[in-house]
């Protein structure tokens, strides 16, 4: 027999086994969509709210440039922008950034209006307002819910407190006074509404709106960033999100205008200095114009003149370049902190100074703003000081260089003015000395002027310091909740309404170590199904001759089979049927019965044999007296087979089991036992024996040897599939001679029907055909 069972089948098997719960499926989707729309019904519903800002290139793009990035290194160039992008996102969501928007829009303070099944949050248009009189350091630590009835246009009731209270009338409470005012115009309509003021601690809120933001970056070669959260007011989160951009801007303009403002204090005092010495020198050289009456120096050779002119003009620019190196070295002896940045605008002949100056501020600007967000220990701050020390040392050594070179370019103009200057030997001592204030002279107004300039070049700058942010889009809320999803909650009822009858049934059986149906056997056994009977919903257990319920004709189909199995044996003698099971209460008696029965109304003589001594039980579906059997004729030769045998109908026939002995086992042994079965195979057309369980003595396996067929039964939703494991053993090791096996008391799902309409117990109808 064909033992393969493959997916399609278990497939199949496992649909028809849900079909067969379909009200129970129907049922549970039913619940689940009336639990989903309850959920959409009383749930909140939040709003996506985003808003897309884009970086200044000044961050990016220009920070390549000081470096001294060439434009080719592409690659480079994208990662340290990425670098720089990330870098703002931590700004942005920063502590005091985000304790800075929580305070100024008093995002710790809730107002809510009490419903029947849940609370609604007010935010642009409250219905009350309170005002605390206590300090805002206290009322920022405070982590508490206020509960007020209005009783009245002009009364409420605090409800910790217990008393009616004056609207405006100041009220204690454990963090201060508070005063709370309605802010409608007619607060009748408020009478006997219940709200709730809700006061967070405000490191609770930032750590809340941290969860909720999202920042997302554009590609490698852009500087947007998307900033998104959820929340249930669009309102509230269109402003904070643009309270967060505000913010920032603002922060990044003060850092700014720090550098400015140090820079303008540097150049003041460097201009107060110059204009002190510039009048000092002015003074003097008033002073030896008034002793000598000097008023015009005449005209000498013009040669010479003309040369010290350009000496004195190379002196001047070279005096100026080291009084501005001599400048930024005192300033870096006294600003020697990291987080010092260093006047900009210096001109300086030597290029890289300036770059350098550029280089080393905008990392302090770059350490600070991380700082803001972290601690002095943080790697990233470390390295920028390091960084930034190394940047100084690297300007102080380029600026003793420069000043060294441009001491000896000096020293060389002072030897070549006093070679031309000892060659203009007409010219007075004191007109001499009268060249040297002024040449002293214009190197002070040429520094005096610069600085003038670079004075106003930083106020401009002050003026137009733009912000590091520009929004691309505002902020703006979604018109449909991102949470919940109607349509997926909708579809995710359905789906769990059919999963979780479908996950009871597998748990059911899967936990279930029961055989069930035909399957199971084919699953567990290689021996051949001999048919399948069906459970009785009568209490009559009997197969009549006339007989149209499901068990008659499945004990029908059962006969015409054992006709087929046994047809090779000669039909001069009678065909031996042993019945047996793995353990007791599977119903072999009640199939040896039942079996014999349906045999003999097929016209066949048929005697059925109880040889489960120790628990005879087929006698008593026959009604016949167990007083003298099986045992009494094994022991006593005086007794034959037929004072033993008790007639039923016309052919059938029962020899009981009879006195209980000692020794069942070894009596069954005994040779008079073979020779009761020779005798009755010549008298009878079939011999059915009902035997003890194989499971549990062995009885059986002594009297096997007689049998032409064995029929195993097993009972549905009763053995353990563990169990089945004896029947296998019998039969591969040949214990059991044409071994079968019988499931009985099997529940059908969709009914059970033999042929032609013979799905139920139709006796009642056909009854005027019983033949007579």
């Amino acid at each position: 027999m064909d033992k393969k069972f493959n997916s399609k089948d278990e497939l199949r098997e496992l649909i028809e086994k849900n079909l067969s719960h379909w009200k129970w499926f129907l049922i549970s989707v039913f619940f689940c969509i009336v639990l989903a729309f309850l959920f959409l019904r009383y749930s909140t519903d939040e709003y996506g709210v985003e808003a897309t800002i884009k970086i200044s290139d000044n961050l990016a793009a220009n920070e390549n440039v000081i470096k001294g990035y060439k434009q080719s290194n592409q690659s480079e160039n994208n990662n340290d922008a990425r670098s720089k992008l990330n870098d703002e996102i931590v700004v942005l969501q920063s502590r005091p950034i985000l304790k800075k928007v929580v305070e100024d829009l008093n995002l710790n303070i809730q107002i809510f209006g009490q419903g029947k099944l849940k609370a609604s949050e007010f935010y642009s248009n409250p219905p009350i307002t309170i005002n605390f009189l206590s300090n805002d350091s206290i009322i920022h630590n405070v982590d508490t819910t206020l509960t007020i009835h209005i009783d009245s246009k002009s009364k409420y009731l605090l409800k910790k407190e217990g008393e009616k209270i004056n609207f405006g009338d100041k009220t204690s409470t454990t963090f201060g006074d508070i005063v709370i005012t309605p802010n409608v115009e007619n607060a009748q309509s408020l009478a006997g509404r219940d709200y709730s003021i809700k006061i967070s601690k405000v490191e609770k809120t930032i750590s809340s709106y941290r969860k909720k933001l999202k920042f997302i970056t554009g590609g490698d070669e852009s500087n947007m960033i998307t900033i998104s959260l959820i929340d249930p007011i669009k309102e509230k989160g269109i402003a904070f999100i643009d309270k967060l951009i505000n913010t920032y801007n603002n922060r990044i303009i003060d850092n700014k205008n720090k550098i400015i403002e140090e820079s303008s204090n540097f150049i003041n005092k460097r201009l107060q200095v110059v204009s002190s010495e510039l009048s000092q020198v002015d003074l003097t050289a008033e002073t030896i114009k008034k002793d000598n009456r000097l008023t015009d120096l005449g005209s000498q050779s013009s040669i010479y003149l003309q040369s010290e002119r350009d000496i004195e003009n190379q002196q001047a620019v070279t005096s100026t370049q080291l009084k501005l190196i001599d400048y930024m070295k005192n300033y870096l002896e006294e600003n020697n902190s990291s987080g010092d940045v260093l006047p900009g605008n210096m001109t300086f002949e030597d290029k890289s100074i300036n770059e350098t100056t550029k280089q080393h501020n905008e990392l302090v600007l770059q350490r600070n703003r991380i700082l803001k967000n972290s601690s002095e220990i943080n790697p990233v701050v470390i390295n920028l000081d390091e960084q930034i020390n190394n940047l100084k040392q690297s300007l102080a050594t380029s600026l003793n260089n420069i000043e060294s070179s441009n001491l000896i370019k000096l020293e060389a103009l002072n030897r070549e003015d006093a070679r031309i200057s000892s060659k203009i030997y007409s010219a007075p001592k004191k007109e001499r000395q009268f060249r040297d204030l002024n040449r002293q002279q214009n190197i002070k107004e040429s520094l005096y002027l610069y600085l003038l300039q670079k004075r106003e070049e930083t106020a401009i700058a002050n003026g137009i310091a733009s912000p590091n942010a520009m929004i691309v889009n505002s902020a703006y809320a979604s018109e449909i909740p991102v949470y919940p999803k109607r349509t997926l909650v909708l579809i995710a009822a359905f789906i769990v309404g059919l999963v979780i009858p479908s996950l009871v049934i597998y748990m059911n059986d899967f936990l279930d170590n029961k055989i069930q149906i035909k399957n199971d056997l084919i699953h567990l056994t290689t021996i051949p199904i001999l048919g399948e009977i069906p459970k009785s919903k009568s209490k009559e257990n009997i197969v009549k001759k006339v007989d149209y319920s499901p068990m008659a004709e499945a004990f029908r189909l059962i006969r015409t089979n054992i006709d087929f199995l046994l047809s090779g044996l000669p039909s001069n003698e009678g065909k031996v049927i042993f019945v047996t099971s793995t353990t007791s209460q599977e119903g072999k008696s009640h199939t040896s019965i039942n079996l014999s029965k349906s045999i003999s109304f097929s016209g066949k003589k048929v005697l059925v044999i109880e040889t489960d001594i120790r628990v005879p039980k087929a006698n008593k579906y026959l009604n016949v007296k167990n007083k003298i059997g099986l045992t009494d004729y094994l022991v006593n030769d005086k007794l034959s087979i037929n004072e033993v045998t008790n007639k039923i109908d016309d052919n059938l026939y029962m020899l009981p089991s009879g006195t209980l002995p000692p020794n069942p086992a070894e009596l069954l042994m005994s040779d008079k036992m073979r020779i009761l079965f020779e005798k009755v195979r010549k008298e009878y057309d079939f011999i059915v024996v009902d035997t003890s369980a194989i499971g549990l003595v062995t009885d059986t396996l002594v009297i096997g040897k007689y049998a032409d067929l064995f029929v195993y039964v097993v009972r549905a939703n009763y053995l353990d599939k563990r169990q089945i494991s004896i029947a296998q053993t019998a039969y591969e090791e040949k214990r059991l001679p044409n071994m079968t096996i019988l499931l009985n008391g099997v529940t059908s799902r969709k009914g059970y029907g033999y042929g032609y309409g013979y799905g139920s117990d139709n006796s009642k109808k056909k009854s005027k055909w019983k033949l007579i």
